[in-house]
């Protein structure tokens, strides 16, 4: 969890609060719905990310 990811469709960095949800810089929810794509809560758009990593993944 914590990790940083760069949000392409926005232009925002977001931060993990948890293995499948984040806040961006504008304090939208997005929840992960791959590696490179994340849905924004409040709209329902698809946004393509720069990574969300699984945890297990990161070493």
């Amino acid at each position: 969890m914590g990790k940083n990811f760069f949000d392409y469709e926005d232009g925002d960095f977001a931060y993990s609060i948890s293995d499948n949800m984040a806040i961006d810089s504008d304090g939208d929810l997005l929840i992960r719905m791959g590696d490179n794509m994340a849905m924004d809560m409040d709209s329902g758009e698809l946004h393509i990310i720069s990574g969300w990593s699984n945890d297990e993944d990161d070493d």
